[in-house]
């Protein structure tokens, strides 16, 4: 009874994972972006664990890896598409572009779609081991909550529209599938040496986070995808 406990551990963390999913998605289709952000920063939170969870324990299995997957888009794949797809209802569209807006929301999916194909390939790539090929889709979702939570004011101002947000959800989708590395966060061990690029990048995230605040996220996101172009310019 015990080893049976122990074993769904890791499993139960991700299912949380997905539930968090699932009410962010809720959220955010509601308009309330602030609740959407919290319910993806808790599903963050337990994708972190359920995986080093699992380490520990030594209870790693198949199961588990597909289930984290699916929980994975729904967190971070479908919650920012329905943040998107909410503030395509919001945003202002140019008169060229008002024939387009029932139907133009809809891209705001392509999140969801291009989240799925990065996680298939991130279960497949045997490169991803140590640093990421693409963006991390928990990385997106992060960047789109808080994007909408601390920028509403402006995105929904004349001086952003329906076409500016296309284009966003275009680029951050083809993001995710992009063919560049990205530098891991984990942890190698406590040392400079083994982890500069992690601890430069936590010591910009801090400042980052007081000064933006709400947006801190989409800031700290930025200033993550530049890093990575400089490492890999460097390496």
């Amino acid at each position: 009874m015990a080893n049976a406990i122990i074993r769904n551990i890791p499993n139960t963390l991700t299912c949380c994972n997905l539930f968090s999913g699932c009410i962010a998605s809720y959220m955010a289709f509601q308009g309330k972006y602030e609740w959407a952000l919290t319910f993806i920063i808790i599903g963050a939170i337990f994708d972190f664990f359920d995986g080093m969870t699992a380490r520990m324990l030594h209870v790693s299995s198949p199961i588990g890896k597909e289930l984290d997957s699916l929980a994975d888009d729904i967190t971070f794949g479908l919650a920012p598409s329905a943040i998107a797809f909410a503030l395509f209802k919001e945003v202002h569209y140019p008169e060229f572009m008002e024939s387009l807006r029932p139907i133009l929301p809809y891209s705001a999916f392509l999140i969801a779609v291009f989240s799925g194909l990065r996680l298939a390939k991130f279960n497949l790539d045997e490169r991803q081991t140590s640093s990421f090929i693409g963006m991390p889709t928990p990385a997106n979702a992060l960047f789109w909550g808080s994007l909408v939570t601390g920028g509403h004011a402006f995105l929904t101002s004349s001086y952003f529209n329906a076409l500016y947000l296309l284009v966003l959800v275009i680029i951050m989708s083809l993001l995710l599938v992009a063919e560049f590395p990205m530098f891991s966060l984990k942890f190698k061990d406590l040392s400079w040496k083994h982890n500069r690029i992690t601890y430069i990048f936590l010591i910009i995230c801090i400042p980052l986070f007081l000064i933006f605040r709400l947006s801190g996220f989409a800031a700290v996101i930025i200033w993550y995808i530049l890093l990575s172009f400089i490492t890999r310019k460097k390496a």
